[in-house]
């Protein structure tokens, strides 16, 4: 079993590479498989809602000039996935929300990441990460995946890189978020031929219109 890590900062060895190792490393622990993939300093283009990954399912889109498809594949390949991504303005960093707004697209039409294990989490200074853990769910929870709990809502502070060390709280909650995941994905794995999954629905869309 392998979990994908995604960190939207453009430090390498910032805060939120923190937050995301320490829960790697907990995965590690528990005998599941890691990789830790940067994208925070990519040139990533954003959505444009063209439509042309649901008019061809494959897991691709259409603007094949950047790492977004790459992501996507090493992603539909894991068993779980964490988001991480700093906190600019009470939200995201752009280029993690361009990031994000493609590969779930994709995977929106493909059902790509269905019944995977999947979490998000914020390095923040002060304030706005309840906000940012609240958008980076929204991805996981619409494509139908299954996200495990912490200790407090999956948080760091710090503004310089490791000063997210000094945050014993939230280096717990990372922790045993990792730990967590963990069981989560072995007991999926365990169970999966004793209860058969759901099978996917017909996606039905009404939009609001007269």
């Amino acid at each position: 079993m392998k979990v994908v890590a995604i960190n939207g900062s453009p430090r390498q060895a910032g805060n939120t590479a923190l937050a995301l190792n320490t829960a790697l490393s907990a995965l590690e622990e528990n005998g599941i498989g890691t990789e830790l993939i940067h994208i925070g300093k990519e040139a990533i283009r954003g959505c444009v809602g063209c439509y042309a990954c649901m008019r061809k399912p494959g897991g691709q889109c259409r603007f094949a000039d950047d790492c977004v498809n790459d992501c996507i594949a090493r992603m539909a390949e894991a068993d779980g996935i964490l988001l991480g991504a700093p906190v600019y303005y009470a939200g995201m960093a752009g280029t993690m929300k361009a990031f994000l707004d493609r590969t779930f697209f994709v995977a929106a039409g493909s059902g790509l990441f269905r019944l995977k294990v999947g979490a998000g989490v914020a390095a923040v200074r002060r304030a706005g990460s309840v906000t940012t853990v609240d958008q980076l769910q929204k991805y996981l929870t619409i494509s139908e995946m299954v996200i495990p709990g912490g200790t407090y809502w999956p948080m760091v502070h710090g503004l310089l890189p490791g000063e997210a060390e000094q945050d014993a709280e939230g280096l717990q909650c990372m922790r045993v978020l990792g730990a967590n995941m963990a069981w989560l994905l072995k007991l999926m794995a365990y169970g999966r031929e004793a209860v058969p999954p759901p099978a996917p629905a017909a996606k039905v869309m009404t939009n609001f219109i007269r």
